[in-house]
């Protein structure tokens, strides 16, 4: 498959208003690539830079160092006015489905508003495009002229859904767009993401903080922790043969749909720390069972364990192949 985008040594920082010269380290030199048709997942806690990581790359924010190259061009480098085509070419779907959609505007005339912005069909041809877009989220084409308060939370995400299809895109960045909907919704707009995207070959950036999801829709799956890519491999290794202990606390604290059990208990510890002020060396390792000296003094590299499987770790080698209790939900 060939790469679409490429994320090199991102990074973002945000000024502090609570003491002076303090900054907040959102993305902290992060890599990574998606290639055309694939869904990486982006988990981890909230606060580690998923959602700002996710704006960056389509340009709502910008960076303070890095690439982030689409089809070769390097978008950080563009003006507004350059960006234009591009934004059309990369979409979002947005957690909330109650505040992304406008009040005040009917369905129809949010989505006909980006086909009005990128040019892409005249006043007689909008009815039909639109009526299209909703039928192919799995709405009723005769809803165009309802509101947003008129619908269900599901409803306006598949709404939301079809506004970022509206331009034709070839990359979508999924940020939590299932976290607020009923476990039974959350399935059928995942499993509409996934026959859209068999449809129209798209890449899909999916930022979720539940591995349950992610293991659902991802092909590839990045972890972060603190701004950091701590691991970076396929959804099957991961699930099977975590290389990082964050990552192996995260699936052992998926909870087992099982009368009576009990599961293992995660080996993590306290809170996440600030990130005006993350500890030194590893991020990690106020929280890792396996840390020793050398963690709290020099910061890891993504190390390939073999068959692209990326591990920021000094001691990945002791993290535990996966525990039994956790291994018959792979």
């Amino acid at each position: 498959m060939s790469t679409v985008l490429e994320v090199k040594n991102l990074r973002k920082t945000f000024g502090s208003h609570r003491r002076k010269g303090q900054q907040l380290i959102a993305v902290d030199d992060i890599s990574f690539t998606l290639a055309a048709g694939e869904t990486l997942g982006l988990v981890g806690e909230s606060g580690c830079g998923k959602s700002t990581t996710g704006k960056i790359i389509l340009s709502l924010l910008k960076p303070d160092s890095g690439q982030i190259l689409f089809d070769g061009q390097d978008l950080t480098r563009l003006s507004q006015r350059e960006l234009k085509p591009y934004r059309r070419k990369l979409q979002m779907v947005f957690q909330d489905p109650f505040s992304a959609l406008n009040p005040r505007q009917t369905i129809g005339e949010i989505l006909t508003e980006p086909l009005k912005i990128h040019q892409l069909s005249d006043r007689k041809s909008n009815h039909k495009r639109v009526t299209q877009l909703l039928e192919q989220v799995g709405l009723d084409g005769e809803t165009l002229h309802r509101y947003p308060h008129e619908f269900s939370g599901g409803q306006r995400q598949r709404i939301g859904i079809a506004r970022a299809l509206a331009v034709e895109p070839q990359i979508i960045v999924a940020d939590e767009p299932v976290s607020a909907l009923d476990l039974s919704i959350q399935a059928q707009i995942l499993n509409l993401l996934s026959d859209i995207q068999q449809q129209q070959g798209l890449s899909y950036l999916f930022i979720a903080h539940d591995l349950a999801v992610i293991e659902h829709i991802s092909d590839r799956v990045a972890v972060m922790y603190l701004g950091r890519i701590v691991e970076l491999t396929s959804v099957k290794t991961l699930y099977s043969q975590p290389g990082h202990p964050y990552t192996e606390a995260l699936l052992n604290a998926i909870p087992k749909p099982e009368p009576g059990h009990k599961g293992q208990k995660p080996h993590i510890q306290g809170e996440v720390p600030s990130p005006l002020a993350p500890p030194p060396g590893c991020h990690f390792h106020p929280r890792c069972p396996y840390a020793e000296a050398i963690c709290r003094q020099t910061q890891p590299r993504l190390t390939d364990l073999g068959q692209q499987h990326l591990v920021a770790c000094h001691f990945s080698h002791k993290v535990g192949r996966f525990s039994p209790s956790m291994a018959d939900n792979s």
